[in-house]
């Protein structure tokens, strides 16, 4: 670490001490592990914003706050006699250099593929082969998509998994078909779990062609935003509020919207 950013790091520890300390800052002195856990989430969300907005500026500000955010958390345990940001980094380094035998030891890994495979082991051996499943480890709280997307992945590890694309493809198809067939049955209870092995395959389709469907839906989600509020805009200048246009009139500017987008214009 260069003395430009172990000093910047340090003052970061010293400014959170200083926050929390009597005298510095009432809010901040408040807040617990509990507490802070939505600032968890939301900044690394802000921080995947600016990654996929090409703002390097937003980032470096985004991942500034994401960084306060486990310095917060290690100031509190050290307050309660756990560990402080010291031990936090110990750990960390401690742990990159055993997982990364290929880089700080002498064993041979030729591609991503073969380190991913090893990392999965080390990690096994660290935890004593505690984990009584292969699926065992994968965080209860992340979004469904997102653990979706990794209990198929720790499911294709050990050989449960399709061998060509178009099994997987064909497999959303037959979802698909029986989501219809529920529909046409009324049974809500019925088209709810189709409705979710639909989505469950659409993930291992997106998992299988290494494309992260929790960011997929996301970029599609922020599109749709930008082309309803391009609708919106449009009718306005026309003097027209959405409630008053038909459907047909939304969906010429819907299609401006696309090609504004195709041209870098949206």
């Amino acid at each position: 670490m260069s003395n430009d950013v172990q000093s910047g790091f340090e003052k970061l520890v010293a400014i959170m001490k200083q926050l929390r300390a009597p005298g510095g800052c009432p809010w901040d002195a408040e807040q617990t592990h509990e507490s802070l856990k939505r600032y968890l989430l939301e900044e690394s969300y802000e921080v995947i914003e600016a990654i996929d907005n090409h703002d390097a500026e937003h980032l470096k500000e985004e991942l500034g706050d994401l960084l306060l955010q486990p310095v917060f958390h290690a100031a509190i345990a050290e307050e309660n006699g756990q560990f402080s940001i010291n031990d936090v980094l110990d750990v960390l380094n401690k742990k990159l250099i055993r997982r990364h035998p290929h880089v700080f030891a002498d064993m041979v890994i030729t591609d991503s593929a073969a380190q991913t495979e090893n990392w999965e082991k080390i990690k096994s051996a660290e935890k004593g082969n505690t984990r009584k499943s292969p699926l065992s480890g994968i965080p209860p709280h992340l979004p469904a998509l997102l653990k979706a997307h990794k209990i198929t992945e720790k499911a294709a590890r050990v050989g449960f998994d399709w061998d060509h694309v178009d099994q997987v493809v064909a497999k959303v198809m037959e979802e698909l078909h029986e989501f219809e067939e529920a529909m046409q049955s009324g049974d809500n209870e019925q088209m709810e779990s189709e409705l979710g092995d639909l989505l469950f395959a659409i993930v291992n389709l997106g998992r299988f062609l290494s494309i992260n469907t929790e960011d997929a839906l996301r970029k599609t989600i922020r599109r749709f935003e930008q082309r309803f509020d391009h609708v919106e805009t449009s009718l306005s200048k026309q003097g027209k509020q959405m409630k008053d246009a038909s459907l047909e009139e939304m969906d010429l500017f819907w299609e401006d919207a696309k090609r504004l987008e195709r041209e870098n214009k949206l």
